[in-house]
């Protein structure tokens, strides 16, 4: 702005005119003088009066401005003063030097925040401040506020956003939730009822779920016979997840079905999604709970993070055969139509991943398909070594056992892959396979992960069997009646499932005698069994090393930690957690120790009353309820062992709270 003190009493154009006039006036004067001189009196009144004017004129410029300075200084104080925010300036101490009167409110009992630091207003402000952040959520008297550091300047404002937050929560709290509810075994348990007991089955199933909807707000409609559609909000998920949906336990514990109870699966879908695509995902989650062997609620959102709930039984064992006849019709039309059948197990495969693969191997031939087992001998267990060895003498069957590369070159689009005993693709033997081919099955016995192989064909999982070998022993029953097993195959699959059941003494059901009967009338050595199952005295010793050095905690879990600096396989801290269960008043066991991988292996096993698998999942692992595992990257034994101690705390009360 120009300085009006220094501005010149006429402005220049008017300097100009008169200039002009005078030189006028003086030729006037030379030529008639009479009327020079009154012009000159003229034009000295005309001059006396421009500057007057423009004196008047500059004076009440000047009373304005300074009238507006006064008037924009004072509504600056106020509004600094009366502002709707708050405005705090503080000292290198983190003390309050000044505030505005609308952060006085905040002051609890005192006057004025001056002199105070600012930890009164939040402990959370000073570390904030040191990690240089531009902006901080606090809350204050139930308020919240979004909180601008000006760091240099040694200034806060404090702006109150509790409406906006609010409307934030209102609409986080008010999104739609789909959840699918299925019976799992409905149609098990009412196949053999009279009309009258379905009829008040169906009335008892109802009534629970109707008064748990009603209870939570829940919309809840009945699709079919197994099947109910619930509609809620995110809100009433979270009441949900606090009571763990002790529906479960409800529906489960309904009178007069104890012997054969009901259990439900609940598929829940939530997120910022379309409503189709809710769906989807609310299916997707019930495909995970009833893969993962039902009585469970699996919860997934848009970023596919699932979380789950239950899961405390043992799967419910199929008596029917239905699923595994339709199973192994659909599988050999998938063989039938291939180029040949490239079966692989996961790695470092025990004598259930191989036992499968022989069975599956042995389908495709029935069917006059080539059937090639992928492996790879760098990669095997001692505890299979005895049986290897033995499949190595019969050269007709171990021909068909071929390595990566020699797999890759008999694959061609027309393949067909059959994965055995996991589902996992970090899991496989050589996940390089996995993409070479659209055509993949997957025949598990695991409960399902959350990581599974992308866009299989067909995928047959029953976490109630006890093992994998017992599965495709029931597909080998419904296949054509061509190449018989031979003894050797048939004592394969067998050790597979003596294997997994520890003698048939865990997770077996009437269908795994069936399946060993089976085997043992196609001519599988129960003496061949024992000699693979035979151990060296060495692992023996070192097995009761690590036994020695276990500790009980909560009075019935043992955890064992191995030596350090010392490498153990997968197979021998299975056996150490499986004997340590033998030992009076162990309902689960724990062995941790460090793997030939470099990473720190934990193999748990239960008696039923632990569910190692929740344990295990919380540290990126999984398995069943009676039997996980887990593999850590980058630790060590005893930082391990205090992270396992620490979930475990959290399950037991989790477990007294319930």
């Amino acid at each position: 702005m120009p300085d009006l003190h220094n501005k010149p009493a006429l402005s220049k154009h008017v300097w100009v005119v008169y200039g002009v006039s005078v030189i006028l006036l003086v030729a006037l004067w030379y030529f008639q003088w009479i009327i020079g001189l009154i012009m000159t009196i003229v034009l000295a009144a005309s001059f006396y009066y421009s500057i007057r004017t423009e004196q008047i004129l500059l004076d009440e410029a000047e009373e304005y401005i300074s009238t507006i300075s006064h008037r924009v200084k004072k509504v600056g104080e106020e509004a600094l003063l009366e502002m709707p925010f708050g405005i705090v300036l503080f000292n290198d101490e983190f003390q309050v030097e000044w505030s505005n009167p609308y952060m006085n409110q905040f002051s609890e009992d005192r006057e004025t925040l001056v002199g105070e630091s600012l930890h009164l207003l939040s402990e959370d402000l000073i570390p904030m401040i040191k990690e240089n952040k531009e902006e901080v959520w606090i809350e204050l008297a139930g308020y919240m506020f979004l909180t601008v550091i000006k760091k240099e300047e040694k200034l806060l404002y404090f702006m109150d956003r509790t409406d906006q937050e609010a409307l934030k929560q209102r609409y986080h709290n008010e999104q739609t939730v789909l959840a699918i509810i299925f019976l799992d075994n409905y149609e098990e348990i009412t196949q053999n009822m009279d009309d009258t007991a379905k009829s008040q089955l169906n009335s008892q199933v109802t009534t629970i779920l109707n008064n748990w909807s009603s209870h939570y707000g829940l919309y809840l409609k009945r699709t079919s016979q197994e099947r109910f559609l619930a509609v809620g909000t995110k809100k009433i998920l979270q009441q949900l997840e606090k009571v763990k949906f002790d529906i479960l336990d409800e529906v489960r514990e309904m009178e007069g079905v104890e012997n054969n109870p009901v259990t439900l699966s609940v598929g829940i879908g939530v997120g910022n999604m379309t409503l189709p695509e809710l769906g989807e995902v609310a299916q997707s989650s019930l495909d995970l709970a009833l893969g993962r062997g039902g009585d469970q609620v699996a919860i997934k959102d848009e970023q596919g993070k699932v979380r789950f709930y239950g899961g405390k039984t043992n799967p419910m064992e199929k008596r029917t055969r239905v699923r595994a006849r339709v199973i192994s019709h659909a599988l050999k039309e998938l063989v039938k139509a291939s180029d040949n059948v490239m079966i692989m197990g996961h790695k470092s495969p025990d004598m259930d991943s191989i036992g499968a693969a022989i069975g599956v191997m042995n389908i495709a031939k029935t069917n006059g398909i080539p059937g090639y087992i992928v492996f790879d001998e760098d990669d095997m267990e001692t505890s299979v070594n005895r049986m290897i060895e033995t499949i190595r003498s019969d050269e007709s069957l171990w021909e068909n056992f071929i390595d990566l590369e020699e797999a890759e070159e008999r694959m061609t689009q027309r393949s067909l892959l059959v994965i055995v005993d996991t589902h996992k693709p970090s899991m496989v033997g050589f996940e390089s396979l996995l993409n070479k081919t659209e055509y993949k099955i997957v025949i598990d016995h695991h409960r399902r992960a959350e990581e599974f192989i992308d866009n299989p064909t067909l995928v047959y999982m029953e976490p109630y069997a006890s093992s994998t070998a017992e599965l495709v022993t029931e597909l080998l029953e419904y296949q054509p009646k061509g190449t018989k097993l031979k003894m050797l195959e048939a004592t394969a699959l067998l050790a597979g499932i003596i294997v997994d059941t520890k003698s048939f003494t865990l997770r077996t059901g009437s269908r795994t005698f069936d399946a060993a009967s089976y085997l043992r009338a196609q001519g599988a050595d129960t003496v061949l069994v024992q000699r693979f199952l035979k151990e060296d005295l060495e692992l023996y010793i070192e097995r009761s090393q690590i036994i020695e050095r276990s500790e009980i905690i909560h009075g019935h879990i043992a955890i064992a930690k191995a030596p350090k600096g010392k490498s153990y396989s997968p197979v021998l801290i299975a056996q150490t957690a499986d004997t340590l269960l033998t030992m009076t008043g162990i309902s689960a066991s724990f062995v941790i120790s460090e793997r030939f991988d470099g990473k720190i292996g934990i193999s748990a096993r239960s008696l039923g009353d632990v569910n190692v698998q929740v344990i295990m999942e919380k540290m990126n692992g999984g398995g069943h309820l009676t039997n996980a595992a887990t593999q850590i990257k980058d630790s060590t034994i005893e930082a391990t062992a205090a992270d396992l101690i620490e979930i475990i705390d959290e399950y037991e009360e989790g477990r007294a709270s319930e």
